[in-house]
């Protein structure tokens, strides 16, 4: 790969840092020297874009060891591998401090592959987010506590929002960087030098590589687009109404013209707490309704937490002091016209059960989206009715 550099940049410096960061981590070498290295003055540290290109400011790396910009490059790229910008577009960012608790989300993940990795800049872990280890960003972020005043940045490469100061993205023609096609390859490629290494890798990592190698559905990410398909289709559903007429209406004489009105969405949660969920996947479900509150952009939605009759029901704006009472059959058709009858009316319904359960015979007058809990016992949960949406959440 080439490099293009300023002529203050310690590039000596910085080569040192990457063999010292692949003599360690051999398996990760591919990675740490795929990085393209830009001169990025008076960003005060070092960060990773999306496209795999390294930009540092020559006074951190006069001023750091080159064990810590080893740290550090291996930390950055790190966020890379497991493609946090893209995992982060699915989250939906918003605004400047989700963006800090992202990366301190994402750190936390890297810091249980390398737990004393000396490095630039802070290290986040995840008992500082108030969680036990070995977790992914996405719960780090859900669940995890946000630290007062973060101010935590990687770059794009761990949250995907790009700096004014980064070049444009690589094209056919022209510009640094690895395209999408470029990136994939050499993920696999370090995902399987990650195999190859077997027990020298951690088994966080090891647990990357085979996701790499093997890739499945991503159902966060699945979840995410289908909930967002589903807003995006009602609320760009316009239609006139005369209960706020046109401000036009002025203009003209003796008639009173309609003005366009959007539908605010409203989205209802329905949650299986039969005898047949575990705790575990219980969990699991609980922790997706904060994504879901994200994805929809909804300040609140409604919750019913039912087994074979509805047991909670309530608007939540958080997971916090969520009940999921139950533990008796399994109804969801009970839940779903619960959520139908409730005002105002959801346009969106998505459940969240094990699949062993009845339906409703009819199709609902909503959008439905079953999230089906899988398990590990090996045994298929039925299927779904033609007209939901089924998503499989891995345990």
């Amino acid at each position: 790969m080439s490099e293009t550099v300023a002529a203050q940049l310690d590039t000596h410096k910085l080569a040192a840092a990457r063999l010292w960061a692949s003599d360690q981590f051999p398996y990760l070498a591919s990675a740490i020297f795929a990085a393209q290295v830009h001169s990025a003055p008076e960003i005060g540290r070092m960060v990773m874009d999306r496209y795999w290109r390294l930009h540092a400011d020559p006074s951190v790396v006069d001023e750091a060891s080159v064990e810590q910009l080893g740290g550090e490059i291996l930390h950055l790229t790190s966020h890379l591998l497991r493609d946090h910008a893209s995992r982060a577009d699915d989250a939906g960012l918003n605004g400047i401090e989700e963006l800090h608790h992202w990366v301190d989300a994402a750190d936390a993940e890297i810091s249980d592959d390398y737990p004393a990795l000396s490095r630039v800049s802070e290290t986040i872990t995840p008992s500082e987010l108030g969680l036990d280890p070995h977790r992914l960003a996405e719960e780090y972020f859900r669940r995890g506590d946000v630290r007062e005043g973060a101010s935590n940045d990687c770059g794009s490469g761990a949250h995907g929002e790009s700096a004014s100061w980064e070049p444009p993205p690589p094209s056919h023609t022209s510009g640094s960087g690895l395209d999408e096609h470029e990136r994939s390859l050499l993920r696999r490629r370090v995902a399987s030098d990650v195999e190859a290494a077997g027990a020298d890798a951690s088994a966080g990592l090891r647990a990357w590589a085979a996701a790499e190698m093997s890739p499945t559905v991503d159902w966060r990410r699945e979840l995410a687009a289908v909930l967002r398909k589903a807003v995006a289709i009602v609320s760009g559903a316009v239609d006139y109404s005369y209960a706020r007429p046109s401000r036009r209406s002025a203009a003209v004489k003796d008639i009173v013209l309609a003005s366009m009105r959007q539908p605010t969405v409203e989205i209802a949660v329905v949650i299986d707490t039969s005898a047949s969920v575990s705790e575990e996947l219980l969990g699991s479900a609980v922790t997706e309704i904060d994504g879901i509150l994200k994805a929809a952009g909804s300040r609140s939605v409604r919750f019913i937490a039912c087994d074979d009759a509805v047991r909670v029901t309530a608007r939540i704006s958080s997971v916090e002091g969520i009940q999921t009472f139950g533990g008796g059959g399994t109804d969801m058709a009970v839940g779903i016209a619960a959520a139908l009858d409730s005002r105002p009316r959801p346009q969106v319904v998505v459940v969240l059960t094990d699949g062993f359960t009845p339906w409703p015979f009819d199709a609902p007058r909503a959008d439905v989206i079953a999230g089906i809990l899988g398990n590990d016992d090996g045994i298929e949960p039925p299927a779904t009715p033609s007209w939901a949406t089924r998503i499989v959440i891995e345990p």
